[in-house]
């Protein structure tokens, strides 16, 4: 009942502060100017992360902090420092090398204090328990990589927030089911906050999530994935909860911004670029190179990502051993196949709006070129 009580309020708060936040924003001259990278076509309020975290917070603070166990003050105290972490990058940008640093604190005081680790790999790549320094290195390896996967999947309206609905429904059920009330509440209070952007976020967007929200978001979803990866392996085999293979799952979870964040940077890195430099080779960026529209490319990726989950729970009967390598030779299949026919695509879409040889003649008159003519073009070239 809680969980339903943190998810309508949270989505109650967001629903009443966003239209506010949109005002205040644009009042302030606080956007997302559009140009270079960027695909939206006009200023944008940018902050949007400012309504889900108070939301999602007060929410839990309400229906389930007294339910939670005495660490979860230092989870909420790492995602608010992740959270203005965000802000001070969306009001004057940092380089990725002092976001990084600056966020290593939030992801010690999960480590250190509310002691959520990774601990055993049991039996994946032949591992079993973890020494302490071993340990340490993966966790923090894998909350960085969650947090800033997610963080730079938040690219095209509607998108970062869809491929975290997925993941929060699953783990809030689940902590539920196993007895980590708290979690579940935090996960349906976090869930309702971004229901509620995703009504001002879907396209055409009245608002973005800005860092202010991808990070703590994206923060928040690898602690989750983190805290199930433990909790599952200490359920016993008999447990009907258990989900087997536990790593594939929680990789599963999060697959597609992890997928997507390593093929951009293996693609600038091969290239001769920083692999954090910006650009426009994400999977949505190569989606609406096909002419999708932005509620078309959130579909496809959210139902790829249904999809992978579908596929380990179908191999819950096989280790991770084996799982793990087939998720990602098929999900890496799929990338390669769409970079090589993007180009083809888009090579033989021009080449069916130009005139044929024998329609060839001399032009009488120079040709112009009006911009307006560009509008509706069918081709993405962003």
């Amino acid at each position: 009942m809680n969980q339903f009580l943190a998810l309508v309020s949270a989505f109650g708060l967001g629903v009443l502060i966003l239209p506010i936040l949109i005002i205040v924003l644009k009042k302030a001259n606080i956007g997302d100017i559009p140009g270079g990278r960027k695909i939206h076509r006009k200023v944008t309020p940018s902050m949007g992360g400012i309504a889900i975290i108070f939301a999602s917070l007060v929410s839990f603070g309400i229906w389930g902090w007294y339910m939670s166990p005495g660490t979860m003050r230092f989870v909420v105290l790492a995602i608010s420092i992740m959270f203005f972490i965000g802000v001070r990058d969306d009001l004057s940008p940092l380089s990725a090398l002092n976001k990084l640093f600056m966020q290593l604190g939030a992801l010690l005081l999960i480590y250190y204090y509310a002691d959520i680790r990774v601990t055993n790999f049991h039996g994946f790549l032949g591992l079993n328990e973890l020494p302490e320094f071993a340990s340490f290195l993966v966790t923090l390896f894998i909350l960085f990589a969650i947090t800033n996967a997610y963080n730079l999947i938040d690219g095209i309206d509607g998108l970062a927030g869809t491929i975290a609905f997925i993941p929060l429904l699953i783990l809030g059920f689940w902590f539920d089911a196993v007895g980590f009330i708290g979690y579940s509440i935090f996960c349906f209070a976090l869930l309702g906050a971004i229901i509620a952007f995703l009504t001002f976020n879907w396209h055409p967007a009245k608002i973005f999530m800005g860092d202010t929200g991808s990070l703590p978001v994206g923060f928040a979803l690898a602690i989750l994935v983190v805290a199930f990866m433990n909790i599952n392996s200490s359920l016993a085999i008999q447990n009907e909860f258990r989900i087997s293979p536990s790593f594939s799952f929680a990789l599963a979870l999060v697959l597609i911004p992890a997928f997507d964040m390593g093929r951009v940077f293996a693609k600038r890195v091969s290239s001769g670029k920083h692999p954090m430099k910006a650009d426009k080779n994400h999977l949505h960026h190569l989606l609406m190179r096909f002419g999708m529209n932005m509620p078309k490319v959130v579909t496809i990726l959210t139902l790829s990502q249904i999809s992978i989950l579908l596929g380990v729970v179908l191999m819950r009967n096989f280790s991770d051993a084996l799982v793990v390598p087939i998720v990602c030779l098929l999900v890496l299949g799929s990338g390669v196949v769409l970079e090589l026919v993007t180009p083809h695509f888009l090579k033989l879409k021009i080449m069916k709006g130009l005139p044929r040889l024998n329609d060839w003649s001399a032009p009488k008159s120079k040709p112009t070129v009006e911009p307006e003519e560009f509008k509706n073009w069918p081709i993405n070239m962003n």
